[in-house]
Order: structure tokens, then sequence, then C-alpha cells
């Protein structure tokens, strides 16, 4: 996690400070740690309400998140249908949905098989083509992705479809960007910008993560988009643009660092409790074999040019404080989850939200500033008070334990009286 702070500067006359929420992709697991954290920065930062900031920034898995933000779900609400849910009609995404094969577009590449085979020979045969090079014109009749992504678009032409919500990007009350990258060109499409809104909300974001080789590429206007991540990891400058006060940034995937354990603390941090949703260290990632050493690679590879874009911000936009939250690096939790884990959310959800706690609390002396020059203080109490997303009850599948039934209970009865009226909720009450 880092800040970039504005040089001090005379106080303005008393306005509504303008806050910005950028989010990066990563896959299911991406948006699983994304809404831990903004549960958590939600419960730290009471005076902000996450579905009135303004402006949002979404790529890939991002984009579900801000998508679902802006119309007025808040991190609780998404918590419930994304993390707490098995896969209802009322979900965020139906984890099913990611896995879906994509039968028609195996059918149409294998329907250009016998037309790409007689092509081929034809120029083998008059020695256009050398034999060694023929292979290569049989490209075209290999899928451009093994997942098919129309039924996460139906599914979020629900959500949106809810009354209070909407699919068109011209009807929010707040700026959305969902940002995708024109696979002929390379270049961004700033979905939800002047010129760029009358695509449908649903369809941008399925632009914006569909991954390369995972997902076909989306049509849209007669271009074809992929994943957004391929140009920038936070693309955070489309908001930066609009001007901002306070720009908070998620970014859920970071390089692994094996150097020690999660629970030994690191210099400069303070000791106390730590997240144990992990067990043990891997010593070496090349002894875990070609994925651990993929996934190292890929996220290496982002998270460079993520670094690049901070400090570019922080120089081409100094009038915005720029905060920047990650996971732990040494955290092996979430590395050994693998981006497209679903089936330890709850786990990963958990952990994930008590990380982001516990950073806050290591940082809050650094942080605590920054916030609160914008209005919205770190709610300390309470951050220093032991909470927890989600009821143990839920983590542990377990029905017999009368207290811990009480205690979902409790939680679920504090939760609804803090949406109701934050006042009627004692925040000096002893923790449990």
């Amino acid at each position: 996690m880092s800040s970039t702070r504005r040089p001090a500067e005379p106080s303005p006359p008393s306005t509504s400070p303008r806050v910005a929420l950028a989010l990066a992709g990563g896959g299911p697991l991406g948006a699983i740690h994304e809404i831990g954290a903004l549960c958590a920065l939600e419960e730290a930062l009471p005076s902000l309400d996450f579905t009135t900031l303004n402006a949002y920034v979404g790529v890939s898995a991002g984009a579900f998140i801000a998508a679902g933000l802006a119309n007025g779900m808040t991190p609780r609400q998404m918590c419930a249908a994304f993390i707490e849910s098995d896969g209802g009609a009322d979900d965020l995404i139906d984890p099913r949905l990611f896995t879906r094969p994509a039968w028609g577009e195996y059918r149409r590449r294998f329907a250009r098989l016998p037309g790409l085979l007689a092509q081929m020979g034809w120029q083998v045969l008059a020695g256009d083509l050398p034999p060694i090079n023929a292979l290569g014109q049989l490209g075209g009749a290999l899928p451009t992705g093994l997942f098919d992504n129309h039924g996460m678009q139906a599914q979020l032409e629900r959500v949106f479809a809810v009354p209070g919500r909407t699919n068109d990007f011209r009807q929010l009350r707040r700026r959305l960007v969902v940002v995708a990258t024109d696979l002929d060109t390379g270049e961004a499409a700033p979905f939800g910008q002047p010129g760029w809104d009358d695509t449908p909300i649903a369809r941008a974001i399925i632009a914006s993560a569909a991954l390369p080789g995972l997902y076909p590429p989306v049509s849209i206007g007669g271009r074809h988009y992929v994943d957004g991540a391929l140009k920038k990891t936070m693309h955070a400058s489309v908001v930066l643009d609009q001007g901002q006060d306070l720009l908070i940034c998620l970014n859920p995937l970071v390089p692994f660092d094996a150097s020690h354990r999660l629970d030994e603390p690191a210099e400069g941090e303070r000791s106390g409790p730590r997240p144990t949703a992990h067990e043990g260290r891997i010593p070496h990632l090349a002894a875990a074999g070609l994925p651990a050493v993929m996934s190292q690679t890929f996220r290496t590879l982002i998270h460079s040019r993520l670094e690049l874009g901070m400090k570019g911000y922080g120089i081409s936009h100094p009038e915005c404080d720029i905060v920047l939250l990650e996971p732990d690096h040494h955290d092996p939790a979430l590395f050994r989850a693998g981006t497209f884990s679903y089936t330890l959310r709850r786990e990963l959800a958990e952990h994930a939200y008590q990380q982001t706690r516990r950073l806050l609390r290591n940082r809050c002396g650094e942080l605590a500033p920054v916030f609160a020059e914008h209005g919205v203080p770190l709610d300390l109490d309470l951050l220093f008070r032991e909470r927890r997303l989600l009821p143990k009850l839920a983590l542990r599948r377990s029905g017999s334990d009368l207290a811990e039934r009480t205690h979902q209970v409790l939680d679920q009865l504090e939760a609804r009286l803090r949406e109701i009226s934050p006042t009627l909720v004692e925040r000096r009450a002893q923790p449990r």
C-alpha cells in the first residue's frame, strides 16, 4: 500500500471533496479481494459513501465491482451477492458462468477448417508456401477463446435491470468508465466517456474482462475488444483528468515475495494479530512448477506497469492525493489461490477484509491525515477493534453451534442498523 501526497497549499473554500475510485483487474480472485477490501474501507471510512463517489473506473474484474457501486450496490450488498450466496438468480455473478465452453466459437472456427486446408494444399502444391510454414495457415481454425461470455452479459443485464439500477452509462448519477482494449489498434477504449457511452454497461464489462485465450474478443460497433489490462493496469488517468481531490486505488494482484512469512512482522510494522488464511511459506516458486512461475511472471509484469503509472500520476496530477491499497507481497494465501479461484471465496474475502484492516492500522499515521484532509477521517476506534466480514458459521459451514448462530444474527442486525441509522449503533460497545 502506498500513497502520493500533493504539496501543502492554502485551504480552498469549503466544498465537497471529489473522491474517485479506481479498480484494477485480477479475475474472480481479484473481484473477491476487492469486495473484501472495500468492506473494510467502508467501515474504516464511515463518512464516505462508496455508492456516491465522484467517479469510478474499472478494468476487467474491477469493472464488475465499479459498475455495481455506481449502480448503488454497497460493498456489503455485493459481498452478500458474490461471496455469501451460492449461485442464485439474484447473485451479482454466478460462478458457473466463468467456465461455460464457447461452443458457438468452436463451431464457427471448425467450419473454416475445410477451406483453410484446401487453400493450404493449393499453395503448397504451387510452391508458394514452404511445407514447414503450412501449419501456420491453420491458425484461423483455432478458437479465439475457450469460454463463452454471453452468459455473464445476460446475468449482468438482469442485475442492472433491478429498479433503481441501470444498464445505461448516461443514466447513472455518477461517472463510470469501463476500460477495454481495441484488439486491432491496441488502444484503450474508455466506455462511459463522452462518445463511448452508448454501449450498454454489461456489454462494456464483458469486453473489459475478455482475457485473450480464455474469452473471445467482444464485438461492439464493428470493432473487437479484449481485456483492458492489456494497455494499462489501472487506467486511473481517465478519472484523474476529470479533476479529483482524492483517488483511492485497489490492485488485487501483486508479485509474491517469499523472503519471509506473513506472520513475521515486516520492518516498520506493528505487532498484533495476523491473518491466518494461508499455511506456511513458499520458499522457492520454481519448486511449484510452471503454474507458479507463470503466475509470478504475469503478476510481476502487470505490477511493474502499475508502479510506473502511479509515479506518472503523481507528476501529471499533483493536485490530487492518491492512495493505493494492495495485498501484502509476502502473503502466500492469495498467490496459492490462483487467479480463477472461487470455491474458497468466503475464506479469501475474509482474508482480504482482515488484511486491509491490518494495513490501515499499520499505516494509520500516514493515511489518517490524507483522508482527514478530504473530510473522510479514519474510524480508528472501530479499526482497532476485532471484527469479522463474515460470521464464523459461514466460513465453517456448521449449524450445530448455537453461539455461532447467535453471533451471526447479531452481526446481521448490527449491519442493518448501521444502514438504517448509524446513530442507533453505539460505536464504543465492547467487542464480542
